[in-house]
């Protein structure tokens, strides 16, 4: 039977909102209104495709769906913060993500804000709660440092210094960016899916499918990100679920600002075989990661 992007999905996506669901409802002593504002963000209809990349790392290093499920709820988490706080006026300054009011729409910036710190702050523990104290330190290391300073955070920086900046503008800088910005969290979900499956040992058969999927995980992130940029140029509210045409309007440095949109496709598409290549040599624990590519170069939404 021919594997099922769509079925693999709509299953992976249900487990994980479930076990989302449960995380938070295990945090009693919280104020009630600190867990309404997370909840409303971590739970709000999404791809979950980091998620679903810790998966099928797991998979891949032959290891169990079950020893995935903390790793890939804590990447949501971290994801779900880094979206509350990019949409705040003193950052992206955005009314709507998801199809819904952003956080601090509906809860005001100082909760929006608060909700962002319980969920970065939360992803952490779910590790450390959830699996065996060398392999939760393992995770926990991979994943601050693919969502801290000298990753997501310090590609969103990044991304800010360039709005309606007058340095010179190139493929170099605006890959920089977004292997940072994008591409750090989605190379560390394959890692932390390896460890999770493998434990903190890395070594030999394990560290050549590292360097397979962290190949994969930097193309990815790219493509990603070009699609992202090409769907604020072409898509609409209703199919995004978020504000469009604003990248433009605020300066940013993008692949259809700087390549124009076919030319920006055909760089998706270099990307994405490069991605293929990288994790063919898996065969069959490979497929879903062959699948996954091709999704997000097609997506429009």
């Amino acid at each position: 039977m021919s594997f099922n992007l769509k079925d693999y999905l709509a299953v992976r996506q249900a487990l994980v909102d479930r076990e989302l669901e449960a995380l938070l409802a295990r945090e009693a002593d919280a104020p009630a209104e600190l867990i309404d504002a997370m909840r409303y963000s971590l739970l709000a209809p999404g791809k979950r495709l980091r998620p679903v990349l810790v998966f099928m790392a797991a998979q891949a290093a032959g290891g169990a769906e079950g020893q995935a499920i903390p790793a890939a709820c804590a990447v949501e988490m971290i994801h779900t913060y880094s979206l509350i706080h990019d949409d705040l006026p003193a950052m992206d300054d955005d009314d709507l993500r998801r199809g819904m009011p952003t956080c601090h729409k509906k809860f005001g910036e100082a909760l929006a804000i608060l909700a962002g710190d319980g969920l970065l702050t939360l992803a952490f523990q779910v590790l450390a709660d959830g699996y065996p104290a060398k392999t939760a330190a393992a995770c926990c290391l991979a994943l601050a440092k693919g969502s801290g300073a000298a990753g997501m955070v310090g590609g969103q920086v990044d991304d800010l210094a360039w709005e309606n900046n007058d340095r010179p503008r190139s493929v170099t800088a605006l890959e920089h960016i977004h292997e940072f910005k994008t591409g750090a969290l989605f190379r560390a979900c394959l890692r932390l899916g390896v460890i999770a499956a493998q434990g903190e040992h890395t070594d030999g058969p394990v560290r050549d499918l590292l360097d397979r999927l962290d190949v994969y995980g930097r193309c990815f992130g790219l493509v990603f990100q070009i699609t992202d940029d090409l769907i604020d140029v072409e898509g609409n509210v209703a199919d995004s679920g978020k504000q469009v045409g604003k990248d433009a309007a605020r300066g940013k440095l993008t692949y259809p600002g700087l390549l124009g949109v076919e030319e920006s496709r055909a760089r998706a598409a270099a990307l994405t075989q490069q991605a293929l290549e990288a994790v063919s040599p898996l065969g069959a624990a490979g497929e879903p990661l062959l699948e996954l590519m091709r999704f997000v170069l097609a997506r429009d939404r």
